[in-house]
Formats: C-alpha cells, sequence, structure tokens
C-alpha cells in the first residue's frame, strides 16, 4: 500500500508542477511578446505650445515643439521633421508646415490666410514614425480663428438636453450575476462634462442605481446586472425634460475584474468568471510600455485575487489586462499613479504694473521636486488677456503624463496633477474607467514577432516618398533608380531605387524652404516610367469632434482692438514680421569637395561647351558615336565607362547632347569627379556639375519625361518682431503699437546656476497680460508657469 500512496502523491506533484511550469510559460509568452513588440514599436509624443489659443486672419501663429521619448519622457532625437497642420471640421487641412527638430526640439510658426473663414480649428503634431500608430495618439488642440471681413455665425443657445453619455463597464463587460462597477461620461456637444441627476432602472421600473457625476461630467455607480432583465438611465440636466439611455448588453457568460485601492499602497484586483471552474488566468501590467507587473493564479469557484504594490507600478498610466490561459485577453482597464517628479518653473516680472512703451524684466529658474536648479529647455510667450484670448486649458506635464495616452477631448488635464487630494484622485479614477480597451492591439502584439511599419523614422531628414510607375502597364515598376533634384547655385540630387511595389524613398538632407522639385528616371535607358510623388502629411484623422464656435457679446471690444492690432503690425512693420533666419547649411554639393573645380571665367571664353570640353578639361573626352555625343572621364586608371552624371544646377541631364549644347557664356563653373562615384543606390561613372549664373539652368529644357512639382521643404525660421524702446526717440515714435502678443521666445535654457532673464518692451494696449511658460528637461521632467502683469498709462 506504500507504493501505490507514493505513486499517487507523486504523480500529483508531477500534475501540480506540470501545471505551475505551463502557468509560467503562458505568463513569459505575454511578457516576451510584449518585449519584442515593444523593442520595435517605439512610441513617440509630441507636445506644442502655441503662443495663444485664438488668432485674426492675418496673424501669425507661433509653436514649440517637445518630442519625447514615450516610455521616458525624456526629449527624444530619433525623427528630425514633425509635421504640423491645422484641420477645419471637415478634417481637410487649411494649413500644412514641416519642423525641424533638433534633440527633440523645433519651433516654427505659420502664417493665418486673410482668406480663412471663421471657425474653431484643430491643430496637430506628429512625425512620420508616429504614422504608424493611432491618429488619436498625435498632439491635438482646438484653435479659435476669427475673420474681421466675414461676420461670424449668431451663437445659437445651447439645448440642456442637447448632450451625450456613455457608460463604461469596469474591465469592459457586464456579466450577469457580477457584481460590477460601471463608470459614465456625460457631454454637451462641445465635448464640455454638464452636471446632472439621473437614476439606472430596470424594466419594472424600481431604481437600482443612482447616477451623479462628481467631476467633469464623469462618476461611477455598482450593481449587480441579471441578464434576464433590462436596464436603462433616466437623466434630467436642470429643469429639463428627461432622457433615457439603454446600458450596454449583459452577458451570461465572460469575465469582470474589479480594482481596490485600500490606501495601503497595494491594489487588489479580483478576476470573476460566471461559468466558476478553475482556470488558470494572468494579469499584466505594464506603464509607458515598461512592464511592472506579470502574473498568474488560478480561479477558485469562478473567482482570483491578485496583489500590486504601487511601488512597482511607474508614474503616470498603468494599463493592467487578464488575459485567458489561451492568451486572450478579457478585461482590461487603466490606472493613474500621481508623478512624482514635476518641474518647478520660477517666474519673476520685475514690477507688477508698467506704463506704454516700457522695458519688463523677467527672471528665470527651473527646480526639481527637491528644490535643485535645472538645465531647462523653455519655451514663453506673453498675451493680452480678454474674453477673446483666454487663458488656455492644459499644460505639458498633463499632457506628457495623462492626455497623451488617452483618446478623445481630456477637459482641464492639469487639474488631475495640480490636486493630490482623494477627490481628484477619485475623479482621476472616473476618468481612466472611461476609456475603454487602450492604444495596444493585443493579437498583433501576441504573434511574437517584430512588427513591420509602412513609415520609417526621419532621423537624417525629411523623406520624400514617391512611387514608380509604368506608363505602358500602368503597374508599379521595381528595381529602378530614381533622382530627386532641387534646381539652384547649391546641388541637392538624392536617388532611390523602387522596391518590388514601385515605392521610393528619397532621404533628403538640408532640404528647406518652397521652391520647385525636378524628378526624373535616366530617360536615356528608362523613359517609359512615371515617378507619382506623396503627401508626407497624414491622411488619418481622430475622431474627436471640433466644438462648434462660439462669439459671445464680451468679444466684440477685444475682436475690433485685435483687427486693428493686426492690420497696424502688417502694414508698418511688414518687413519685419517677414524676416527670415538664413539656415547654416553646408553648401558643398553630395559629392564633397571636387576633384578639380574649373571656373570658366579664368579662361578663354569659347562659344560651345564641345570646345569648352575639349579645350580646357583635361578630366574628360568627347566622342561622338552614331551621330550622339558621349563623354568618357578619365580616371588616373584610364577611362571609366559609360557617360558619367552630368548635372546643370543640380538638375541631371542624361541626354549628352543637350549637355554639349548648354552655353557656356551662362556657366560660372565646372566641378569634376574623375573616379567612380556612388550615391545611395546609383554607380555613377564619374561626375560633371555645371553652375550657371543664376541657378536658373541657363535656359536649358528638362526632359520632357521629368516631374516638375512646386514642393516645400522643411519651413525656414522666421524672427519674431518685438520692437525696442530704448531711447526718447524711440518712444516718440508716431508708429503705434497695438500688438497683443508682446513676447514669444522659444528658445529659453535656464542654467543650473543664477537665473536666466528674459526682456522685451509693453506696447500701447493697456489691459491685464499673461505669460505663459512650459519647460522640460534633459531628464524628462517637465513643469509649467504663468506670470500676470498689468500695462497702464
Amino acid at each position: 500500500m506504500t507504493y501505490p500512496l507514493k505513486n499517487f502523491i507523486g504523480g500529483i506533484a508531477f500534475t501540480l508542477l506540470l501545471s505551475l511550469n505551463c502557468s509560467a510559460q503562458t505568463t513569459d509568452y505575454i511578457q516576451n511578446s510584449f518585449d519584442n513588440y515593444s523593442k520595435y514599436a517605439l512610441q513617440e509624443k509630441v507636445f506644442a505650445h502655441t503662443d495663444k489659443g485664438s488668432y485674426m486672419t492675418g496673424e501669425i501663429l507661433w509653436f514649440k515643439l517637445y518630442v519625447v521619448d514615450g516610455a521616458t519622457g525624456k526629449p527624444l532625437s530619433l525623427s528630425k521633421v514633425a509635421y504640423v497642420d491645422v484641420l477645419d471640421n471637415g478634417q481637410v487641412a487649411v494649413m500644412q508646415t514641416k519642423v525641424e527638430l533638433k534633440d527633440g526640439i523645433g519651433n516654427g510658426s505659420i502664417y493665418i490666410p486673410v482668406t480663412l473663414g471663421n471657425g474653431n480649428y484643430k491643430l496637430r503634431a506628429y512625425t512620420n514614425w508616429m504614422k504608424n500608430f493611432s491618429p488619436d495618439y498625435y498632439f491635438e488642440k482646438k484653435i479659435m480663428i476669427v475673420n474681421p471681413q466675414i461676420a461670424p455665425p449668431l451663437t445659437a443657445a445651447m439645448n440642456p438636453n442637447d448632450f451625450d453619455i456613455q457608460f463604461f463597464p469596469e474591465g469592459g463587460n457586464l456579466v450577469s450575476g457580477i457584481n460590477s462597477k460601471v463608470a459614465f461620461k456625460a457631454v454637451n456637444k462641445n465635448g464640455m462634462g454638464i452636471d446632472f441627476a439621473g437614476v439606472v432602472i430596470d424594466q419594472k421600473n424600481d431604481t437600482v442605481a443612482k447616477l451623479k457625476p462628481l467631476k467633469f461630467g464623469m462618476g461611477n455607480f455598482s450593481f449587480t446586472p441579471d441578464a434576464a432583465n433590462t436596464y436603462k438611465a433616466v437623466i434630467r440636466v436642470g429643469a429639463g425634460a428627461p432622457v433615457t439611455k439603454e446600458l450596454p448588453a449583459i452577458s451570461k457568460q465572460g469575465y469582470t475584474m474589479q480594482l481596490t485601492d485600500d490606501g495601503s499602497g497595494q491594489l487588489h484586483i479580483t478576476v470573476s468568471n460566471a461559468n466558476g471552474g478553475d482556470q488558470d488566468v494572468y494579469l499584466f501590467a505594464h506603464t509607458k510600455q515598461v512592464v511592472r507587473a506579470a502574473k498568474y493564479t488560478s480561479l477558485n469557484n469562478g473567482i482570483a485575487k491578485f496583489t500590486i504594490d504601487k511601488s512597482a507600478l511607474g508614474d503616470g498610466i498603468t494599463h493592467i489586462t487578464i488575459f485567458t490561459g489561451e492568451h486572450k485577453p478579457v478585461c482590461e482597464r487603466l490606472y493613474f499613479k500621481h508623478p512624482a517628479k514635476l518641474l518647478g518653473i520660477d517666474a519673476a516680472p520685475d514690477n507688477q504694473q508698467y506704463g506704454i512703451r516700457k522695458k519688463v524684466n523677467i527672471s528665470l529658474d527651473a527646480k526639481d521636486n527637491a528644490g535643485a536648479q535645472q538645465n531647462a529647455s523653455l519655451s514663453m510667450s506673453v498675451y493680452r488677456l480678454d474674453a477673446f484670448q483666454t487663458l488656455e486649458p492644459g499644460d505639458i506635464a498633463s499632457y506628457l503624463w495623462l492626455s497623451s495616452d488617452l483618446k478623445g477631448n481630456i477637459e482641464s488635464p492639469e487639474y488631475y496633477l495640480k490636486n493630490n487630494t482623494t477627490e481628484a484622485d477619485a475623479a482621476a479614477d472616473n476618468l481612466m474607467l472611461t476609456q475603454g480597451w487602450s492604444r495596444f492591439q493585443w493579437n498583433e502584439v501576441l504573434k511574437n514577432k517584430p512588427a513591420s511599419f509602412a513609415f520609417l523614422p526621419e532621423y537624417n531628414g525629411h523623406i520624400v516618398t514617391g512611387k514608380l510607375i509604368n506608363t505602358l502597364t500602368n503597374a508599379p515598376a521595381a528595381d529602378i533608380v530614381a533622382y530627386f533634384a532641387i534646381p539652384g547655385k547649391r546641388v541637392q540630387l538624392f536617388a532611390a531605387r523602387s522596391d518590388s511595389t514601385g515605392k521610393l524613398l528619397f532621404n533628403t538632407k538640408d532640404f528647406y524652404g518652397p521652391g520647385e522639385i525636378v524628378v526624373q528616371t535616366n530617360t536615356e535607358h528608362d523613359s517609359i516610367y512615371r515617378v507619382d510623388i506623396a503627401s508626407p502629411f497624414s491622411e488619418q484623422y481622430s475622431k474627436t469632434p471640433i466644438p462648434a464656435l462660439s462669439i459671445t457679446p464680451d468679444m466684440q471690444r477685444p475682436l475690433e482692438q485685435n483687427s486693428l492690432g493686426m492690420q497696424v503690425l502688417n502694414l508698418y512693420s511688414g518687413e519685419n514680421i517677414r524676416h527670415y533666419f538664413d539656415q547654416p547649411v553646408d553648401s558643398t554639393g553630395f559629392f564633397g569637395t571636387p576633384y578639380k573645380s574649373y571656373k570658366l571665367d579664368d579662361f578663354t571664353r569659347f562659344t560651345t561647351m564641345e570646345e569648352v570640353l575639349r579645350e580646357y578639361i583635361r578630366e574628360v573626352f568627347v566622342v561622338r558615336k552614331e551621330k550622339r555625343y558621349h563623354i568618357e572621364v578619365i580616371s588616373e586608371r584610364g577611362f571609366l565607362e559609360g557617360d558619367p552624371l552630368v548635372m546643370l544646377d543640380g538638375i541631371p541631364v542624361f541626354n549628352i547632347d543637350k549637355v554639349i549644347g548648354i552655353d557656356p557664356l551662362k556657366v560660372r563653373k565646372l566641378d569634376v569627379i574623375r573616379d567612380r562615384y556612388y550615391w545611395g543606390p546609383s554607380d555613377e561613372e564619374g561626375i560633371l556639375s555645371y553652375t550657371t549664373y543664376k541657378g536658373d539652368l541657363g535656359g536649358v529644357e528638362l526632359d520632357p519625361h521629368a516631374v516638375v512639382l512646386d514642393y516645400e521643404g522643411l519651413q525656414l525660421q522666421r524672427a519674431f518682431y518685438s520692437p525696442v524702446y530704448d531711447t526718447d526717440q524711440q518712444v516718440a515714435s508716431r508708429v503705434p503699437d497695438f500688438r497683443n502678443v508682446l513676447y514669444w521666445n522659444p528658445s529659453i535654457i535656464t542654467p543650473a546656476k543664477g537665473k536666466q532673464q528674459v526682456s522685451f518692451y509693453t506696447g500701447d494696449r493697456e489691459g491685464q497680460y499673461i505669460g505663459v511658460i512650459h519647460g522640460l528637461t534633459a531628464d524628462g521632467t517637465a513643469g509649467s508657469q504663468y506670470i500676470k502683469f498689468e500695462v497702464k498709462k
């Protein structure tokens, strides 16, 4: 009897060990899959600080971009280009620009066309890499634009019953017989939370729960649903008529989860399954794509319990997901942990009141939580406060810690960071409950293989995307080299080889400003192809609605004043506001220092290019075969094979007959590379680069197969105009100064010791002014500050 008992106990132990091993393997599989996905699916976040939130047409919108690593919050240098566009209510872009990024920082400006209509618009910012993910996670903000030449529409009174309410069961499911927490969110048509009172009733009109929002139209209630019953909410806003809304469907089977925070430093998660049983379930928690908990246990009579130390979680939003033994995600919810590190910015004007055309000095420094001064990159705007130009909600810290990981409009996100109270914690949890499932598509993550992405990070410069089409078959053409060139005195040529789908990627560098581009293949060999250039701007859009424009009577006077100020600034200071900085770029061609550079003015001038090449250019030999001219380059080892790459003002000219036809009297210099040269996918038998005096191709016609387009590179940096009143003569100037934005500086750096001081001058407009400052340190600590002062005669 002893041996059978031993065998029985051994069998039980083996089975238990096997079960534990399988459970551990499942947990490892989920974690390894997630790690494998996260390794390649780097998350970038962008925050845009604009100089204000309300504009007149004819004004300039100024902005600074902060691009950070989604996991660490630190400035990220992966992308060297960001995209900013402004969309109308129909998701049509009315303004677009490309901005250069350096070490995760960029800044720029957008002129608002005088033809634009009145309305609220959506400004968004993103990188090429972010286009691989949902547009819900692009940076977005509402801006108001008013055209003084167009009468704004009358603002209709808001119907108190014109609202939307949604219900969100904790974990995602309502299951019959299991007590569940249900969050709700009620917003008006402008996306703002509303206050209301309501009840949840069943089909017998029996009240099962009462509804009352805690903050911003959000709250929660608990009840035990029964699949045999139907439930609806009856809601009343003020004295309005009651409105009914059906609750989500109730399942007879499935999983639920409940999270409780008892204040002990631990989170308790209860998982329930209506079918009972003792199946394995798994809990997986990550903060900003860093794994914080991976646990498994078995259901006991349909219930499993997990405990997580809050100290193990990262600051910000943690995603908690429950999986079955088959790796199927069945429940998920978010949890918010108040960030411990926030940047403190001290800002103080030297006075609280100033006269007109007086100097304002503001001292700045940045400190960590311990009070130690920090180097920080700051942006600062100072503008006039009135009914039209108000203080905008949100700041850089609340965006990076909260809004950037959530979908849709988040009302007053700064409230959750600035208030570390029981009520604020409860409000934050309601916000987490109303978010539903997260950004992660677990079916993609659990494939446990590197994700594939359609858009590359622009880590060197702007990538221009094209498609090569065979004009005979109208099908994509593979393995063909195409050339992208920007005509001008500075050689800017880029080459790309088409992939199996005909896709071309031109990796440009130091490509600034508007102008023409010329895209072509070598038509001496590949004359049946057409190149289509794609827009680099995202064609994916979030579903976050833009609230309707609301013009109130108290805005009339500020609108009139701002309109006058805009016109005066454009009339009297037009040249100043159109001043751009020169971009420090390398003027050397992509081929570097040429073997020899011939300045044609140093020689006796000939009237034909054939004579110039034969008489002066020792490195080439001109031949004529079968009624066509050819050029052979002579290297140190002898003649190279085939014609060289010949460029005229940076544009390839493949027909050597056209090269011979160039008027030498219009050419300033000729650079010669006498060796074989590899440029990207192109393999050239030497290079001849002609530069004309005017950079206009000297009258040579482009190949008819070439595609010529207007295309804008990275935007040129515009200088912010702020007049100086240092002398009595300047103060007495009769040129009016009605600016409503007194100061904009996106490039303030605070020192590790001492203070940084910025200075500017007031204008001729009295009133209350506000300074808005946002900043970020190299270790990812973010913060904001606000100052106010008055201007009075």
